[in-house]
């Protein structure tokens, strides 16, 4: 789904648009080499980013199969998510939970938890109006057993608005126009939700070491 249609309903599904070579499947994955590669952030790892949000149920049904690969990740790999914002409010308040997740670290305990609340509990963390996000926001993660003075702290940081900048520049430079997306080494996009994007990810991981063994 494009994004105009993610700002309407808070759902992406998926719809890049992207340059560079053909598109290739695999089983439901796809990926795309892309014409601008970026280095990774951090040296020596191939990095992967995976583009999100909450309020995506392609993400969330890609969330837990993503969680367990990441379990057994390979030491050369550094991993991390980027949520999905393209100017939008609600994206934007669902970006700035993630983050005041991670500076707080609460994350791992709120993540999986936040698709459901989101997605069918219709919590209003996405609200329109930053104010009525802020409340809704400090009174779940309360509900959930964290410190909701300290995570709302790192909630209204500059800290987070850094990284909510961040987060929308390299949207732009990786021409991210749905999700989920996971970058691989800078140089490949997949999209899908199902096993095989792993599954891609794993075969593109391997190209890439092969591609850097060559110099």
């Amino acid at each position: 789904m494009q994004r105009r249609q993610a700002f309407k309903h808070l759902v992406a599904l998926g719809g890049l648009i992207l340059v560079g070579g053909p598109a290739f499947a695999q089983g439901n994955a796809q990926f795309q080499v892309l014409s601008n590669p970026q280095p990774p952030e951090v040296k020596g790892k191939i990095e992967i980013i995976e583009f999100f949000h909450y309020g995506c149920p392609h993400c969330r049904k890609l969330d837990p199969l993503l969680e367990q690969w990441l379990k057994n990740l390979p030491g050369d790999v550094a991993f991390r998510r980027v949520p999905a914002i393209w100017g939008n409010a609600q994206l934007a308040a669902l970006a700035r939970f993630y983050y005041a997740g991670e500076v707080s670290g609460d994350l791992a305990k709120l993540h999986g938890k936040v698709f459901q609340a989101v997605q069918d509990d219709k919590v209003a963390l996405a609200d329109k109006d930053p104010k009525e996000a802020e409340a809704a926001t400090a009174e779940w993660v309360a509900k959930q057993g964290v410190d909701a003075k300290k995570f709302m702290e790192a909630y209204k940081s500059f800290g987070v608005n850094s990284k909510i900048e961040r987060a929308n520049q390299l949207a732009r430079t990786y021409q991210i126009d749905g999700v989920p997306t996971l970058i691989v080494g800078g140089k490949y996009a997949v999209k899908g939700d199902d096993a095989s994007v792993l599954k891609t990810t794993d075969e593109l991981l391997a190209r890439v070491r092969k591609e850097q063994a060559k110099g």
